[in-house]
């Protein structure tokens, strides 16, 4: 999965920064430092893309074309879909499969835990990384 880089609105208020995705309706969040803020606001872009799939996510803005009142001024925010996953989208989910008796014997013998292997395997298999 590729980042997605947004342009964000920061603007200081008298305790803490609020900020704003002008590409994303509806998401804003704040922090008590410009690093806060930035923490929160990949947490907010995650969930307002959340249920939307990564070709429909709305197309990015160029930075220089974020209009901007005073104080204000724009960062472009990296979004990792699959970093964003990995830490908030982890409830395991039940999958039905078949393997043959003799190989689900033979695993049972061994106490070869199902569940860990299918994991690993699936990560090799699609190329990620733990």
């Amino acid at each position: 999965m590729k980042k997605y880089f947004y342009p964000v609105v920061f603007e200081p208020e008298d305790v803490g920064v609020s900020v704003y995705v002008p590409d994303i309706p509806g998401c804003m969040t704040q922090g008590d430092s410009i690093e806060e803020a930035l923490e929160n606001v990949q947490e907010a872009i995650g969930l307002m893309l959340e249920d939307i799939a990564p070709e429909h996510y709305p197309k990015p803005s160029k930075p220089n074309k974020v209009k901007l009142a005073d104080e204000q001024f724009v960062m472009l925010v990296p979004f990792d879909k699959l970093a964003y996953d990995r830490k908030y989208n982890a409830k395991a989910v039940k999958k039905t499969l078949s393997i043959p008796a003799w190989l689900n014997n033979m695993a049972m013998e061994q106490n070869i835990n199902f569940s860990n292997v299918l994991q690993k395997a699936l990560m090799n298999e699609l190329g990620l990384n733990r």
